[in-house]
C-alpha cells in the first residue's frame, strides 16, 4: 500500500474544518505521531467523520472488553486484511495497553500459536472466522460464550466487523501510515 499515492489527500484545516483539525491534533498527540492521516482524510466528510468517531470510540477505547483483548483483535484483523496502517497504529496502542513485543509479534502466528490463553485464542479465531467465513462458526460461538456474556459477544462481532471495514476503507482510499 505504501508505494501507492493516496486517492484523496489528507486535508488541512480548510478542507476538514477547525473542529476536525483539533480532533486530529489531539489524536496525534495521544499517539505521538502527529495528526493521523485517517482523520485528516475522513475529516473531509465532516458529518460521516464525526459519526464514525462516536461509533469507533464506543469500541475502542471505551468498549467493554479489556483493552489488551481489543488490541489483540484489531492486530489480528490488520494481519488478516494486510492493513499496514492498522497494524502500525495499533502496535503503538497495544504496547501502551500492556501487550509486550512478543505477544504483538505472535498475533501474526495466529490462534494456534503457543502462549495464548483459551480466551485469547478464541478471540483470534473469531477474527479469522469473520475474515474467512464472514461469520463466527457455531462451534466457536459456543466457545466464546463460555468466556463472554451477550453484550461482549455483540461487541466482539462489531469490533471485528468495524476493523475489517476500516481496513477496506484504508486500502481503497490508499491512506498512508504516518511516518
Amino acid at each position: 500500500m505504501s508505494d501507492q499515492q493516496p486517492r484523496i489527500e489528507p486535508g488541512g484545516v480548510r478542507e476538514i474544518g477547525p473542529v476536525n483539525a483539533v480532533i486530529a491534533r489531539i489524536a496525534g498527540r495521544a499517539t505521538g505521531t502527529g495528526p493521523p492521516n485517517i482523520f485528516l482524510t475522513l475529516g473531509r466528510n465532516p458529518r460521516l467523520f464525526r459519526a464514525w468517531m462516536r461509533f469507533a470510540g464506543r469500541l475502542m477505547p471505551r468498549g467493554r472488553l479489556p483493552r489488551t483483548e481489543t488490541e489483540l483483535v484489531i492486530l489480528r484483523v490488520a494481519h488478516n486484511c494486510g492493513s499496514e496502517y492498522e497494524r502500525r497504529a495499533h502496535v503503538r496502542i497495544a504496547r501502551r495497553t500492556g501487550l509486550n513485543d512478543e505477544q504483538i509479534a505472535r498475533v501474526a502466528d495466529g490462534p494456534g500459536a503457543p502462549g495464548w490463553s483459551p480466551r485469547e485464542a478464541a478471540l483470534l479465531r473469531a477474527a479469522d472466522d469473520f475474515h474467512n467465513e464472514r461469520e463466527v462458526t457455531d462451534a466457536l460461538w459456543a466457545e466464546l460464550s463460555r468466556h463472554y456474556d451477550e453484550r461482549d459477544l455483540i461487541e466482539i462481532c462489531m469490533l471485528i466487523g468495524h476493523y475489517e471495514m476500516l481496513a477496506m476503507v484504508l486500502a481503497s482510499l490508499r491512506i498512508q501510515p504516518e511516518g
